[in-house]
């Protein structure tokens, strides 16, 4: 999957203009993931028109029955972020996990903060490790080459989605920092198989 972020307070957002030549670069090669936080339907028009996404991902105060409207209306899969700081954050889940196609768990935002995810918080991962999911979960926040195998090995989560763990700079992506998460992302899940 390749995450394309349509939010103006993050370092890591595009312009449609550069969501629509990324997206053509990517082609059917891999899956492409919208990020949105909050968006309103004409926005999401302008997002689906410009990238053709694959996933909406949903990372912001959706409920339930908004989830399920856009499913409705545009009939692509559908991805919540759940933010998570303690085991309280995980009692809506069952709602959510009836109205959307995955889960990603991401750490809780400090109070204050200008964005929801993508600020190299972790979460305490014991939280998600008897998890009876259905769906599809990943996990994100404050992932990086260090800590991702433990991650996958605790939580035995199908994915993971990283931004600042192999960034140089905010917004700048590092390509030895991406092939080291993906050979210890790769050595994770080898744990959790055996």
């Amino acid at each position: 999957m390749v995450g394309f972020v349509f939010f103006a307070p993050s370092p890591r957002h595009l312009s449609l203009e550069t969501a629509r030549d990324l997206g053509r670069r990517a082609g059917r090669e891999a899956v492409k993931v919208a990020l949105t936080v909050d968006a309103d339907d004409a926005t999401l028009e302008n997002i689906i028109e410009a990238l053709q996404p694959d996933i909406l991902q949903l990372h912001g105060h959706e409920t339930p029955s908004r989830l399920r409207d856009v499913k409705r209306r545009f009939g692509l899969e559908t991805m919540k972020a759940i933010a998570v700081e303690r085991a309280a954050d995980l009692t809506a889940l069952p709602d959510y996990a009836t109205a959307c196609d995955r889960v990603l768990f991401d750490a809780r935002a400090p109070k204050g903060a200008t964005r929801p995810g993508g600020l190299g918080a972790v979460f305490d991962w014991q939280l998600l490790q008897n998890l009876d999911l259905k769906l599809p979960f990943m996990v994100s926040g404050g992932l990086s080459a260090d800590n991702v195998a433990e991650a996958v090995r605790v939580t035995r989560a199908g994915g993971v989605d990283v931004s600042s763990g192999v960034e140089q700079t905010p917004g700048v992506k590092n390509v030895e920092m991406i092939r080291a998460f993906i050979r210890a992302a790769r050595a994770g899940e080898e744990l959790t198989v055996r």
